[in-house]
């Protein structure tokens, strides 16, 4: 035993009571005694959790089964160990039925009883580890890992956390680029499936004469090279969450067997008559417009409506720009740990320009972007220069990168690029201001402010109460 515990020990007989904390204190663990079933829930009702569990099965007040359902509906990993001077058949099966780790007659040696605690505690500590590495995974593919505080990623993570603990299959959708696996594995982590797998196949890097038996398996025989019997993708994803991304690349013959497992939750294997039972939450992705697909025979519209039940659309990035600073700072400090040195700083140009692209390739491009320059970047520092790769988008963002050598007026170079993204935000709001507001993450009031500071109107104008603040 090497992990510091702490067990009770019950017993009516003071000379066991005694020998067991002798072979635990031994062993380095601290230990708490009760001499009735009274006392020993009294002492489980205190505010320390015990490891392990030694009880006698007499005990005076109660029994040591009952005690056993008691620290089972307490703690029910706590692994608890029932000894006793009077064995029988029928007691050693009901104590292994209620939860008992194991069960010891009276008398017993020093070694066997040593052999016994250390095994349970490593149990323990065993199913503690494993918690701790869910909860870590968890953290890893959970809400966590999706970052953004836009009021459109706000939306999305609400939604994940509103659709997660149910059985709802869930339709992601976004431009390439814009996270939507990180959306499946934070639904999957969320769900009361996440101890199962998330199995996650891209159906366009398939080849069609493949998917069928990778989703659905095959038995041996069923064409040449099927050498033994394979399970599919739903099966090995039973329990758990089946991600099907760019669903809009599915032959339409296979589109017809997604849709029957879905309604019935069955496959039917390449070459096999039967049919097989199978418990898959599924979540789909696709960068398509699906409802345009189902509108050009491209995509079957029963298929559609059972992968829709519940939408999930993830917005561009030119769309949630408030989102880039956080991003980009993250990306920085990931990468720059990869390569063990400090994190350098981004320079307010650089992050200007980085907000004002419009970023096509959305966060999978700034994520490119971003390890590039860490790469390359010897100093400790992120400036204009360092983003020479930039693919610009942006108006003002163009300006910024062409002068970093000869030098440039900042406040007038953050003007253009404040500018740009205020006229693209009131052209995206259709000139509705309290609209482009919203996009901008700002209040109206400061929107006016700005609209007339950088001349875009004159002082007074909107100003006759069409448009309130609030």
């Amino acid at each position: 035993m090497t992990a510091r515990s702490r067990t009770l020990v019950v017993d009516d007989e003071q000379s066991m009571r005694e020998f067991l904390s002798i072979c635990l204190r031994r062993a380095g663990h601290d230990v708490v005694v009760a001499e009735s079933a009274e006392d020993a829930s009294r002492q489980l009702g205190g505010q320390l959790p015990f490891d392990l569990v030694i009880t006698d099965l007499k005990l005076p007040g109660g029994s040591g089964l009952d005690l056993l359902d008691e620290v089972k509906a307490r703690s029910p990993d706590t692994p608890v160990i029932v000894v006793t001077a009077y064995a029988t058949p029928e007691t050693a099966i009901s104590a292994m039925k209620r939860g008992a780790y194991d069960y010891l007659n009276k008398p017993f040696k020093v070694d066997e009883i040593g052999l016994v605690i250390a095994r349970a505690l490593e149990k323990r500590q065993l199913v503690r580890d494993n918690a701790l590495l869910r909860e870590r995974i968890s953290e890893r593919h959970g809400l966590d890992r999706m970052i953004g505080k836009s009021p459109p990623m706000q939306q999305v993570f609400e939604l994940c956390r509103k659709v997660a603990p149910t059985r709802a299959n869930v339709l992601v959708l976004g431009e390439s680029g814009t996270g939507k696996e990180l959306v499946a594995r934070a639904v999957h982590h969320l769900s009361p499936r996440a101890r199962a797998a998330l199995v996650a196949v891209h159906c366009a890097a398939i080849p069609e004469t493949l998917l069928e038996s990778e989703l659905f398996g095959h038995v041996k025989g069923a064409f040449t090279g099927a050498l033994s019997d394979k399970p599919g993708l739903f099966e090995t994803a039973t329990g758990g969450t089946l991600f099907l991304d760019e669903i809009g690349e599915l032959p339409p013959a296979l589109q017809v067997k997604l849709l029957r497992a879905l309604q019935e939750r069955v496959v039917k294997p390449v070459g096999s008559v039967h049919e097989r039972e199978v418990d898959v939450r599924v979540i789909a992705a696709s960068n398509r417009d699906l409802e345009d697909e189902v509108a050009h025979g491209r995509f079957r519209q029963d298929l559609y409506y059972r992968l829709n039940v519940v939408p999930i659309r993830l917005p561009p990035l030119r769309d949630r720009r408030a989102d880039i600073p956080l991003l980009a700072d993250h990306f920085i400090r990931h990468f720059a740990a990869e390569l063990g040195r400090p994190a350098p700083v981004i320079e307010p140009a650089a992050m200007a320009a980085l907000c004002a692209n419009d970023w096509p390739g959305n966060v999978r491009e700034l994520e490119n972007v971003i390890e590039r320059a860490v790469t390359l970047e010897s100093r400790d520092r992120i400036d204009l220069e360092s983003l020479a790769g930039l693919r610009s988008g942006g108006q003002g963002a163009a300006a910024l990168l062409e002068f970093p050598r000869a030098g440039f007026d900042l406040d007038q170079a953050l003007g253009a690029v404040e500018r740009g993204l205020i006229e693209k935000a009131l052209a995206h709001a259709g000139g509705v201001r309290k609209e482009a507001a919203r996009l901008l993450g700002v209040s109206l009031r400061s929107l006016r402010y700005r609209l007339v500071k950088l001349g875009i109107e004159p002082a007074g104008a909107g100003e006759d109460g069409a448009e309130s603040d609030d």
